[in-house]
């Protein structure tokens, strides 16, 4: 089994990684940090760009999240997926044999989080697995 977690250094993803790193620590399992890729749609020559630029910014911030695991003794393997984060983060489970899917908040009302499709609002919908829904800190 793994523990799933969605990473983009938004801050209720970085408390997000903190509480992953927690419960992989204590269940003695693999961490799987996942960034989903897919730009939103665009087309064409823009869509080529703009992705390149997404898969950048994702891996720039799994490196610190691994980073982060590392620290703390936590085996972790890394995923840029090249679909949106609800969904990357759904079959990253289904492949890792996920126990937790864990994704930070923004802070958003539960009606923006509908009316919006925030990931957490769709993973809570949609996941098979248990899903862990981390605030971010309150500054």
């Amino acid at each position: 089994m793994s523990v799933v977690l969605g990473y983009d250094e938004s801050p209720g993803a970085r408390r997000a990684l903190r509480v992953a790193i927690e419960v992989a620590a204590a269940y003695g399992e693999p961490l799987v940090i996942v960034y989903g890729a897919a730009a939103p749609g665009v087309t064409g020559d823009e869509y080529a760009a703009h992705h390149a630029a997404v898969r950048e910014a994702g891996n720039t911030a799994l490196a610190h999240a691994v980073h982060a695991a590392d620290e703390a003794g936590v085996p972790s393997a890394v995923e840029v997926i090249d679909q949106r984060p609800a969904q990357a983060l759904i079959d990253a489970a289904a492949r890792h044999d996920g126990r937790v899917i864990v994704v930070g908040t923004w802070g958003e009302s539960p009606v923006r989080g509908a009316l919006l499709g925030s990931t957490p609002h769709k993973l809570l919908h949609l996941s098979n697995v248990p899903v862990l829904c981390v605030p971010a800190e309150e500054s």
